[in-house]
């Protein structure tokens, strides 16, 4: 972790992710620390450079002069984005508090904010009867120094009771997390010399209720929520279904306040989803963590054959594991009566499509060229579906051009991660197809009508 200094206040950052990747800020919530984010960072460093904050007070940053407040944490959180990403907004994070302080942050401050995730927010700053009858006294009795050592020195004996006041709390009750987890999450909860912090935190919470201002959040939102949270129970997603109807709201089965812990493949499918991220265990292309590349592509995506009725984060998935390839003029991408698992998306250039007419007579006819890809056009696709021999050379034109290849294997991968936008794609190369399949038909026949020979140009189609 590395040591930063905002405002004479001392905060740890663990940072991880390509150097010149745009920038994601992850705040954890009350009682917690950067560990928070131990599911979600390994996927979300393939794009991002990912910043997760110890608060102050919490984790290894000390504890701050004065007592905290949820503006003055998105305050100070705004700062260290303006340190770290001037010129760029970025993506925020949040986990409970965070997700209040994250919210905070976009209502102050809506142009440094992209997007946000928020993980059971705790947005109105109540939190369960269960947390306020049972931790509620327990946390209000750490605020004295004595006293917060004697409940630390209580929990290193068999009169522990930490166990029975976090895990029905913070846990569903069929979660799975693992003890390391557990014993992380709980050692965060109950760290010595942060007693006082987690009292004023939790008063601070209640402070910061933000019920009747979520309408005014401008970045969209995704807001994911464990359906058995005990800490932040559900009635917070009430208000975000009746106050922010923008957001994307989504309720994990099996879940409590963790749903990264618990259910960690569902809770990063939405968000993969959201963000348009690569599905889960693809093999990545070289260029994929070049940002700007990726956001070209899928730019171009939205003018092409394959990438309509695409929204934003869709066409981010699709480019994610698109291949780029350049050829030289006149060089041969794929050959007639071949077999590949690839298709391609002509992005620069022209790829030209040639057939080899039917012997008449012995006598040989010539390589007929029967079309040309532009720009946004598909090719291959037929070979690729159908595991067929192709029907038809592809070369590059007189000049460079520039593809973006697609696998078999990564079009068989998303469509089983995403089903919808592999439904889609399908859609796309099904017009794509029928559209090609008409003008070279009617190619063909012009090629007949024009042999001097009389004879038929056999219509096999690339």
């Amino acid at each position: 972790m590395a040591l930063y200094t905002i405002d004479h206040q001392a905060i740890y950052l663990e940072e991880s992710g390509p150097e010149n990747a745009p920038y994601a800020f992850l705040i954890h919530g009350w009682a917690s620390s950067s560990y928070t984010w131990k599911p979600i960072l390994p996927a979300l460093s393939r794009r991002y450079r990912c910043i997760a904050i110890d608060l102050p007070g919490f984790g290894r940053s000390p504890v701050p002069l004065h007592p905290p407040t949820i503006p003055w944490y998105a305050d100070l959180v705004a700062r260290l984005i303006d340190y770290f990403s001037p010129n760029q907004p970025v993506l925020l994070l949040g986990h409970s508090m965070g997700g209040q302080i994250g919210a905070t942050l976009a209502l102050h401050y809506p142009l440094i904010v992209e997007r946000m995730v928020l993980l059971n927010p705790a947005l109105s700053g109540r939190l369960s009867t269960r947390v306020n009858l049972l931790i509620g006294p327990h946390v209000l009795a750490e605020r004295f120094l004595p006293l917060e050592w004697l409940l630390h020195l209580l929990a290193r004996t068999p009169l522990d009771y930490t166990d029975y006041l976090l895990k029905p709390s913070n846990f569903a009750e069929r979660a799975q997390v693992s003890d390391e987890d557990y014993q992380r999450i709980r050692a965060d909860a109950r760290r010595p010399g942060q007693g006082r912090m987690r009292a004023a935190c939790f008063q601070a919470m209640r402070q910061g209720d933000l019920r009747g201002k979520l309408a005014a959040v401008e970045p969209p939102a995704l807001v994911i929520w464990g359906a058995e949270d005990n800490i932040v129970p559900l009635r917070d997603a009430g208000v975000v279904a009746a106050e922010w109807p923008a957001a994307d709201l989504r309720i994990v089965p099996n879940a409590g306040h963790w749903p990264q812990f618990e259910q960690p493949d569902a809770t990063l499918r939405h968000i993969a989803l959201f963000l348009g991220l690569p599905p889960a265990g693809a093999a990545l292309p070289a260029d994929a963590r070049n940002i700007d590349e990726l956001r070209a592509i899928a730019q171009f995506l939205n003018n092409s054959e394959i990438g309509s009725h695409l929204n934003e984060a869709q066409r981010m998935r699709v480019a994610s594991l698109l291949q780029r390839r350049v050829l030289a003029p006149r060089e041969r991408l794929a050959a007639a009566g071949s077999r590949s698992e690839e298709m391609y998306i002509v992005q620069d250039g022209l790829l030209e499509v040639w057939i080899n007419p039917v012997q008449i007579g012995g006598v040989h006819q010539p390589p007929v060229r029967i079309a040309f890809m532009q720009a946004g056009q598909v090719a291959g696709e037929l070979g690729l579906l159908e595991d067929a021999e192709r029907s038809a050379d592809l070369r590059a034109g007189d000049q460079s051009t520039v593809v973006l290849v697609l696998t078999r294997e990564a079009l068989h991968t998303l469509a089983e991660d995403d089903p919808a936008l592999g439904m889609r794609l399908m859609q796309n190369l099904a017009v794509s197809l029928g559209r090609r399949l008409r003008h070279q038909n009617w190619l063909a026949q012009r090629l007949e009508q024009r042999s001097l020979l009389g004879g038929s140009v056999t219509r096999l189609l690339e």
